[in-house]
């Protein structure tokens, strides 16, 4: 709640029309967040409320509390989303949409740059990939097996007469669950390129999605019914 307050006072607003609880707060019981959220609201603070990073029973629980109490329930989550980060978008949130519906605002459509084609010669001092503490990334098996996609990505961008990164971008917005993508563009030439992801994704095809599947294989298997 206090958070909620600094943000008026920064933004210089009356109210958020979303206020996002950024991962979950393992400390703290479902149901006091579930509270705390349906008050500011009561208060004409916020007018939607959801959920960062959460996973899909944190997400259901908190639905389980507002039917409960007769609360107010989350109505949106930001989930990583991106060709090679698919789980949680496509697979563990599919019960969510179908049964209470689910808003997503995602992150990182480029997976860290991956995608964007700039690592596909190495990582360039000047990315964050070269920063301290993304060791984790630089993996050579696992970075030599995603540039191989990625390169492949590349060249059917290329017949579309776009960039890896708009092509990523599109495919991205494609999906019918996801509501927003965030970009995380750093520069002005950067913007305008992610941004060209617009014109791309009218000419998706079901033949072009397909080839893009069968380039990346990503494609999380969903369980039987």
């Amino acid at each position: 709640m206090e958070a909620c307050h600094e943000a008026l006072q920064r933004l210089q607003v009356d109210y958020l029309d979303m206020f996002f609880c950024h991962r979950p707060d393992k400390q703290t019981p479902i149901e006091e967040t579930v509270w705390a959220m349906n008050h500011l609201i009561q208060q004409g603070k916020v007018l939607y409320w959801g959920t960062s990073e959460w996973s899909g029973v944190e997400i259901m629980e908190a639905h389980r509390v507002s039917q409960h109490y007769r609360l107010i329930g989350p109505t949106m989550e930001q989930p990583q989303y991106n060709l090679f980060e698919r789980e949680k978008v496509e697979k563990e949130f599919q019960e969510i949409y179908k049964n209470v519906g689910l808003g997503t605002t995602i992150w990182s459509p480029l997976a860290s740059g991956l995608l964007s084609g700039k690592y596909n010669n190495g990582i360039p001092p000047d990315s964050r990939f070269a920063l301290e503490g993304f060791d984790w990334l630089k993996d050579q098996w696992v970075m030599d097996e995603k540039t191989k996609k990625v390169k492949k990505l590349a060249e059917l961008a290329t017949t579309l007469g776009t960039t890896t990164a708009a092509l990523s971008i599109a495919w991205c917005i494609k999906n019918q669950n996801v509501s927003t993508a965030i970009l995380g563009a750093t520069k002005k030439e950067q913007l305008l390129d992610n941004l060209k992801a617009l014109e791309v994704y009218a000419r998706l095809t079901p033949e072009i999605l397909e080839n893009i599947e069968a380039i990346m294989k990503t494609k999380p298997v969903q369980p039987a019914y």
